[in-house]
């Protein structure tokens, strides 16, 4: 386990001292049912409650024995996040902001679309970078979500969304995201932990290619989540030369733009049928002009890629502005014209704060003038 998972770990028990199952492995799982001196088969039924029919409550899980299921409820609990609060945007996005056992909070929005419903999951409270156009970036790293954080916003989505028992065909939520806050890779273990139990066939079972991990560029464990856990990549961009990255993307300092992209290269089961995606924040003046579409084209020329041109959503206080609606067309246009598919992201849930990082913000700032206006005691 790497030294950033180890650290600013989260809290080991739930409520009242009970251990959360949602998190554990099948193998955990299992251990946990034989300590009851119980048969090992029990353990492939409450896998089946907790991800296939989304119950939380010891007492509807009727394939269990009784007195299985009252030494679950004095030990275990089945958990959620807290929802501090639920938004649902005119558009049909919506965001939470979770709150969770320790009082931390992190957010996590669904995007409905025509052909697929995305959910934008979190991996860390706060952020482990400091990307400079990045709300999210603007709040210090509090620590890593467990498994269980991380899998609990997906399956709090789907309780929201109605969608237990775990539908084979016609679902709402299609794809994830790890593009929520925080670095993904360098929380890799309690990711890499969490995403199995999505993508295993006898729970959520989503296939991996509905499953993206986005990095900013954390090259030395790029290999190994191809290698280990086969999802699609994102990576990060947002500049054609390393003197604007290293401004607006800070750890291009550590890992440069010519080693993420040979990194890129390298990545396991990339290739023309399963392209890595590069986001690219259209941020006006700094990184949008046609000189630099031809060079995001040079660069990515022998890299099976697709672009996501991302118009920036402004927050309070963002040192940016967004790229002129011509302008994005103009840089995508040179982009197709190279070659490339380069769409043009339509921004989704501004009335809401749907940008990363927004809602969090906001109940940050409200608890505080709460706390000042409280008189003293």
């Amino acid at each position: 386990m790497s030294a950033h998972a180890h650290a600013f770990a989260p809290p080991a028990a739930g409520p009242d001292g009970l251990t959360d199952l949602v998190g554990l492995s099948l193998a955990e799982l299992t251990e946990a049912v034989l300590a009851l001196g119980e048969p090992r088969f029990r353990a492939t039924q409450l896998w089946h409650w907790i991800y296939h029919r989304g119950a939380t409550d010891f007492a509807a899980m009727t394939t269990l024995s009784k007195g299985f299921r009252a030494k679950l409820a004095e030990r275990f609990l089945v958990g959620r996040p807290q929802v501090s609060t639920h938004q649902l945007s005119s558009d049909g996005t919506r965001k939470w902001l979770l709150r969770f056992a320790d009082g931390n909070e992190a957010e996590c929005v669904f995007i409905p679309e025509e052909d697929r419903g995305t959910l934008c999951v979190s991996s860390q409270v706060g952020c482990t970078l400091t990307c400079r156009f990045c709300h999210t970036g603007t709040q210090r790293l509090v620590r890593n979500l467990s498994p269980a954080e991380i899998v609990g916003q997906i399956l709090l989505a789907r309780d929201t969304l109605g969608e237990w028992p775990s539908p084979k065909e016609g679902r709402l939520l299609t794809n994830i995201v790890m593009m929520g806050m925080g670095e993904p890779l360098y929380n890799y273990e309690n990711v890499a932990a969490a995403l199995r139990l999505v993508t295993d066939p006898n729970g959520i079972s989503l296939s991996k290619r509905r499953i993206t991990l986005s990095t900013a560029g954390v090259v030395p464990a790029m290999r190994r989540c191809g290698e280990e856990l086969g999802v699609n990549l994102a990576v990060s961009l947002h500049a054609t030369n390393d003197a604007v990255r290293d401004e607006i993307v800070p750890l291009n300092r550590k890992y440069p733009i010519a080693e993420l992209l040979q990194a890129c290269r390298d990545y396991p089961g990339v290739h023309n049928a399963r392209r890595i995606t590069f986001e690219y924040v259209m941020l006006k003046d700094v990184n949008d002009s046609d000189a630099e579409a031809h060079a995001l084209a040079d660069l990515l020329a022998d890299i099976p890629a697709k672009i996501n041109l991302i118009p920036f959503n402004p927050w309070p206080g963002s040192p940016y502005l967004c790229s002129e609606p011509e302008r994005i067309e103009r840089f995508s246009d040179i982009l197709f014209e190279r070659g490339f598919s380069a769409p043009v992201r339509r921004p989704r849930g501004r009335d809401i704060q749907a940008a990363c990082g927004q809602l969090k913000s906001a109940s940050e700032r409200k608890r505080k003038s709460e706390r000042e206006a409280a008189p003293a005691a």
